[in-house]
């Protein structure tokens, strides 16, 4: 009797996993296409700036832009990436 209520708790127990298993496969491709747009997005932002700061215009002011490009999409000012200077 014991054993298979073991078996029977071992069964729910695989069969709950497996329910898991394919729910975080869902999340995970979602997540990832999160991602790849918040990526995306950042990326826009910095090209915005280097072609800002290309076209000869002052950093402060092509930074300025970057922040509000980057608001909400990464940590800090400027998505997430520091440079030297």
């Amino acid at each position: 009797m014991r054993l298979s209520i073991i078996g029977i708790v071992f069964a729910g127990l695989l069969a709950v996993s497996g329910a898991g298993i394919a729910a975080e496969k869902k999340t995970d491709a979602a997540h990832i296409q999160k991602a790849v747009g918040e990526h995306l997005a950042m990326a826009e932002a910095h090209v915005g700036a280097a072609k800002c700061l290309q076209a000869g215009n002052a950093e402060t002011q092509c930074h300025e832009q970057l922040e509000k490009d980057c608001k909400g999409l990464g940590i800090g000012k400027y998505c997430g990436m520091k440079h030297k200077h």
